[in-house]
C-alpha cells in the first residue's frame, strides 16, 4: 500500500511485513515488469505498515491542502487490509488535515470506509475510482481472479453515488481478442450510466513487457489455447499492444460520454486531481 500527494509527498521509511498469496492476480498485470524488480514473490503484498504514521507527518508539515492519490501501482483495498485497516487510518489522517483524496480499487471493501470518504467530501472532494474491463461475470472470473465481480463493482458504485461521493470508472485495459468488443464495452457503460458515474477512462489495449509478459501468455495457455500464437505474431515484443478495434470502440466511447454528459479521459483526469475545498476551515490567528 502507497498513498502519495500530488505535491510530492514520499513515504520513504520502510517498515514493511510481507502477507503471503494476498494479491488479486489479474492476469494483466503491469507490476509484474520486471522494471519493477520486486525482491520477493509477486503474489505476496509487501505492506508498509507504518504509513498511517508516516502519512501524518508529512501532511502535519503541508501549509498548501491537494488532493492524495492512492491505488495506481497496487490496490488498497486488497484482502489483507480488511483486517489491518492501514488505508483507514490513512483515510482518517486526510480528514483530520483537510485534503482531498481519490483511491482507485477494484474491491467493494472501499464501502468499509463509507463513512471517513462521505466526511472528506462533505469538507473537500473524495472520489473513489473503480477499474471494470469485463462485463461478463464468466470472463471476469479468467483475467481479474481474486476480485469481486463486475457487478458488485458497480453496485459498490452506486452505493457511493447515493452519498454524494464522485465516481470514476476505469475501462481499460481491454484485451485484444479476448474482451476488445463492442458488446463488452457497451454493457460496461450501461453500468457507467446506470451508476451515475462522473467520468471515464478508457483504452483500448494491453502493455506487456518482460515480467508481465510470460505471466499473460502463461494465463492465456491456461484459458485460452491458442491466443499466445497470435499475440507473438501481431505484437511480437511491443509494449502497447493496441487492439484492431481500437479506432472503432473509441468513438463509440466518446458518443456515449458525449451524448449523456460522462467525462473522458483528460476531462475526468482533470476533474478527479483537481483539490476542492467546500468547507472554510478555520484560521488561527495570533491575537
Amino acid at each position: 500500500m502507497h498513498f502519495a500527494e500530488a505535491k510530492g509527498i514520499l513515504l520513504s521509511q520502510n517498515f514493511m511485513n510481507i502477507y503471503r498469496g494476498c494479491t488479486h492476480g489479474c492476469i494483466y498485470c503491469d507490476v509484474r515488469s520486471e522494471c519493477y524488480q520486486f525482491k520477493h514473490n509477486f503474489d505476496d503484498v509487501e505492506v508498509k505498515s507504518n504509513a498511517p504514521i508516516l502519512l501524518e507527518q508529512a501532511l502535519r508539515k503541508k501549509r498548501k491542502k491537494g488532493i492524495i492519490k492512492t491505488g495506481y501501482m497496487s490496490d488498497s483495498y486488497m484482502p489483507y487490509e480488511k483486517e489491518l485497516c492501514l488505508t483507514r487510518q490513512c483515510l482518517e489522517m486526510i480528514y483530520k488535515y483537510d485534503f482531498s483524496v481519490t483511491i482507485q480499487t477494484k474491491s467493494n471493501l472501499v464501502l468499509r470506509d463509507l463513512d471517513l470518504l462521505e466526511a472528506i467530501n462533505n469538507k473537500n472532494k473524495s472520489i473513489v475510482q473503480m477499474t471494470a474491463t469485463t462485463y461478463d461475470e464468466e470472463l471476469c472470473k479468467y483475467v481479474e481472479p481474486n476480485v469481486c465481480s463486475t457487478k458488485e463493482r458497480f453496485e459498490a458504485l452506486k452505493v457511493l453515488q447515493s452519498k454524494g461521493i464522485p465516481t470514476v470508472v476505469w475501462i481499460t485495459p481491454i484485451l485484444p481478442f479476448i474482451n476488445d468488443t463492442e458488446s463488452n464495452i457497451m454493457g460496461l457503460l450501461k453500468y457507467c450510466l446506470d451508476t451515475g458515474v462522473k467520468g471515464i477512462i478508457c483504452g483500448i489495449g494491453v502493455t506487456l513487457r518482460n515480467g508481465n509478459r510470460e505471466y499473460f501468455y502463461k494465463k492465456l495457455n491456461e484459458h485460452f489455447p491458442g491466443l499466445q500464437k497470435k499475440y507473438e505474431q501481431k505484437y511480437g515484443f511491443t509494449y502497447d499492444c493496441k487492439s484492431d478495434q481500437e479506432h472503432a470502440l473509441m468513438q463509440m466511447v466518446r458518443n456515449f460520454c458525449d451524448d449523456n454528459k460522462i467525462l473522458l479521459n483528460d476531462a475526468a483526469a482533470q476533474y478527479m486531481f483537481a483539490h476542492e475545498q467546500k468547507e472554510e476551515i478555520e484560521q488561527l490567528t495570533l491575537f
